[in-house]
């Protein structure tokens, strides 16, 4: 049987940055397939996004017994300059331990740790009452648009939804057991326009600024407390991120300014709900406005449960640690598959994600995997 480290370093080698898949699927799939998995390929190419390969791979009985399902992606950014890197980014070499390579935390040895722990747990165990598979998407870290989110409306339909899934995102900052995910932040972007009056600056009254009415409103914005957080999630926040006006002249007041700003909010709003605030605060300023908003990652929750126990209980059997129930950082696929079934994130530690010299331990692949089978061992005992 292929090890974990092996198959993290055959994964690292295909140069699989989104929406290229570069044979990293098959490369899991083929692997997979030896040991009875069945795979689906699915390549979805609507919406006006990039084609995105995907794959979803079972071994069990479909509608028997319990069924998890390991969620993630192949698809990794961009390098970089390749030069700045200590070896090549996709050579996958190992050196004092380390394994290097883009993607090497996120998130292909954690996509190899679940693969082999569901190798090793049907060699051992069997799934004659129940079902292991795998979602994995090549569209993770762009447009999220044909990847996951596709994938479960076809499982949906072909009676495939698991009962629990596990994210394998790297989710650990310095050492494994820290962290589970239950749950993420929603992010809502605003694109905002103030209107103003072109003119000259020595006639101030013939124009109309919209520079410092777009200083107050950003003031406005960043001044709102927006709420206190909750036991779950930390307080909602907004980082204004640009602010632009268009006018190279030194005499002239410009026509319009403009700012983005970015909000991650928990689960106390809904989309509409900080739409109708942000308005509401900029309206106290101004009408002379426009607001296009855009969000497609709503907050979430996996409220704790047997399943997060059984989680809980193989990190901290395992390593030593009781991991944290945390709802912190960006977003994830996760945030789609919520919507199907109970949802955590735990994996490999995150401390180098997209940076130069991206690289994980290799101790550290060796015992993710021994707590995903352990995860696997207790989840259909429990």
């Amino acid at each position: 049987m292929v090890s974990p480290v092996e198959l993290t370093q055959a994964l690292i080698r295909c140069p699989s940055v989104t929406p290229v898949d570069a044979g990293a699927l098959k490369t899991l799939s083929d692997v997979l397939d030896q040991a009875g998995f069945t795979t689906h390929n699915l390549r979805f190419e609507e919406d006006g996004a990039a084609p995105i390969d995907n794959i979803f791979t079972v071994i069990g009985t479909k509608g028997s017994g319990k069924h998890i399902c390991f969620a993630g992606h192949t698809d990794v950014v961009p390098t970089g300059p390749a030069e700045k890197w200590t070896y090549p980014p996709f050579a996958a070499e190992i050196h004092d331990g380390k394994l290097y390579g883009r993607g090497a935390a996120d998130m292909k040895s954690n996509v190899a740790c679940f693969a082999v722990a569901a190798l090793r747990y049907v060699e051992k165990h069997g799934v004659s009452d129940g079902q292991i598979s795998l979602l994995i998407t090549g569209d993770e870290e762009a447009e999220a648009v044909n990847g996951t989110v596709k994938v479960l409306k076809w499982m949906e339909a072909e009676g495939f939804i698991p009962d629990a899934a596990l994210v394998g995102e790297p989710s650990n900052p310095e050492c494994l057991g820290e962290y589970i995910k239950i749950g993420r932040r929603g992010s809502f972007n605003g694109d905002l326009l103030i209107k103003g009056k072109q003119g000259h600056v020595a006639y101030p009254k013939l124009a109309r600024n919209p520079v410092p009415i777009m200083a107050k409103v950003v003031a406005a914005l960043t001044d709102e407390v927006l709420d206190e957080g909750n036991a779950h999630f930390q307080a909602s926040n907004l980082e204004v991120t640009s602010i632009h006006v268009d006018n190279t002249a030194d005499n002239v007041i410009a026509a319009e300014a403009r700012a983005k700003f970015n909000i991650r909010f928990n689960d106390e709003w809904t989309i509409d709900s900080l739409e109708q605030k942000m308005r509401a605060i900029i309206e106290d300023i101004t009408t002379d406005y426009e607001l296009n908003v855009r969000c497609n990652a709503e907050s979430f929750i996996t409220t704790p449960s047997p399943y997060t126990d059984v989680v809980v209980g193989a990190i901290k059997d395992l390593t030593g640690r009781t991991p944290e129930l945390s709802t912190s950082g960006g977003t994830s696929d996760a945030r789609f598959i919520a919507k199907y079934c109970p949802v955590v994130e735990f994996g490999i530690i995150n401390a180098t994600n997209h940076q130069i010299d991206e690289h994980v331990k290799v101790d550290d692949i060796e015992k993710l995997t021994d707590i995903y089978e352990e995860i696997l061992v207790r989840y259909f005992n429990s």
